[in-house]
């Protein structure tokens, strides 16, 4: 699956909802989270309080990863 180089404001958003909805983290998500992090120059304070959310559920035990 490729994605758009520049890809959509809300991308970081869908990426956290689908995450949270299903309380795992694939390797899919994992990179699309990653890109769409890299493809940012700055972060507003709302798309930080959502990466440390992820995060958090994932040192906390409460999202699983699956490959």
């Amino acid at each position: 699956m490729q994605t758009q180089a520049h890809l959509p404001e809300s991308s970081l958003e869908q990426v956290i909802k689908k995450i949270f909805t299903s309380y795992r983290i694939t390797r899919a998500d994992q990179q699309l989270f990653m890109k769409t992090l890299l493809s940012k120059d700055t972060l507003t304070a709302q798309e930080q309080q959502q990466i440390d959310r992820v995060f958090d559920a994932l040192r906390r035990g409460l999202l699983r990863v699956v490959d």
